[in-house]
C-alpha cells in the first residue's frame, strides 16, 4: 500500500526474471529494499542479546562477506528460494500471502528446472547467451513501457494486476508444471 509501483514491479520482475529483479534492487534500491532483503534471507550469526527484530531492521549494516557468499550462491542457482525464504519470515504477519508466495516460488523453481533440462536435452546450450540477451531486452522494454505510462494507469488497474500476479499466478504455474510433466512423460514413451 505504501509503494504500489514498487510492489507491482517486484512481483512481476521476480516472477519473470528474478536475477534481473534482484540486480535492479541492488543497483537502484539498495538501502530501502535490498539491505533488508539480504539481512532477512542471510542473517548475521551474531549474539543478539536483547535486540529485537525491529531494531535490527532499522540499523542495517553492510553485508559481511559470508552473507554475500551465501546470497550469491542462492542468487545464481536458486533465485526463487530467496523469495521463498523472505516470505517464510513474514508468515506471522501475512499468513496466506506468504503461503502463496512460497508455493509460487517452488513452482517457478520447478519450471526453471524444466527449462534448463529442455535446453540441455536438446543440445541448445549454444543458444543460451542469445536467449538471455533477448530476454533482457524484452524485460527492459516492458519495464520502460510501464515506467513511461505509470502515471496514467488508474490505481484500480494496478491493484487488479498486483492481486492477479499474487494470487492467480500460482494456479497458472501449477497448470504449466503439469503440462511440462506430461510433455516429459510423452517424450519418454
Amino acid at each position: 500500500a505504501v509503494n504500489p509501483g514498487r510492489s507491482l514491479f517486484l512481483l512481476y520482475a521476480l516472477k519473470s526474471s528474478p536475477r534481473l529483479g534482484l540486480l535492479y534492487l541492488y543497483l537502484f534500491d539498495y538501502t530501502d529494499t535490498f539491505l533488508p532483503f539480504i539481512h532477512t534471507i542471510c542473517p548475521l550469526q551474531e549474539d543478539s542479546s536483547g535486540e529485537d527484530i525491529v531494531t535490527k531492521l532499522l540499523d542495517l549494516k553492510e553485508p559481511t562477506w559470508k552473507q554475500w557468499r551465501e546470497f550469491l550462491v542462492k542468487y545464481s542457482f536458486l533465485p526463487y528460494q530467496l523469495i521463498a525464504e523472505f516470505a517464510w519470515d513474514w508468515l506471522e504477519v501475512h499468513y496466506w500471502t506468504s503461503r502463496f508466495l512460497i508455493i509460487n516460488a517452488m513452482l517457478l523453481s520447478v519450471l526453471e528446472l524444466f527449462s534448463f533440462w529442455r535446453i540441455w536435452s536438446r543440445s541448445e546450450l549454444k543458444t543460451v547467451p542469445q536467449r538471455m540477451w533477448s530476454h533482457f531486452w524484452k524485460v527492459s522494454t516492458q519495464g520502460l513501457f510501464v515506467a513511461m505510462f505509470w502515471p496514467l494507469i488508474p490505481q484500480f488497474v494496478c491493484n487488479c494486476l498486483f492481486y492477479w500476479a499474487l494470487y492467480f499466478n500460482p494456479i497458472i504455474n501449477i497448470d504449466l508444471v503439469v503440462k511440462e510433466l506430461r510433455r516429459l512423460e510423452t517424450q519418454v514413451l
